[in-house]
């Protein structure tokens, strides 16, 4: 479950992941990282499949907005649409600055 609070986005996880989620989260980081790297190239292909990754694996930590971002970032791939990739790129950075956990 997620809720914004006082510029937080606070997440509720299941305890059992605690161990899985610094990495979990890391990777996203270095996926902004390749993100940028491939719009430079123009390389929609890693782009469409790192969305493809977030979309899958997001939820299944508890984080509905990575799923979100990555099914419109792997749409915005196929569609070879730039700006919409790069304001989902944005929005993942932004995400990850501003997530709290709570594990319960």
């Amino acid at each position: 479950m997620e809720e914004e609070r006082s510029g937080k986005i606070i997440v509720h996880v299941d305890h059992d992941l605690a161990d899985l989620i610094p990495g979990y989260l890391a990777n996203r980081k270095k996926d902004i990282a390749a993100i940028k790297e491939a719009l430079d190239k123009k390389d929609m292909a890693t782009i469409r499949i790192i969305g493809h990754s977030m979309k899958g694996s997001g939820g299944g930590y508890g984080f509905e907005s990575i799923t979100d971002i990555g099914r419109i970032m792997e749409k915005a791939a196929k569609e070879n649409n730039s700006e919409d990739i790069y304001l989902q790129m944005t929005r993942l950075d932004d995400y990850l600055h501003r997530l709290d956990i709570v594990y319960e």
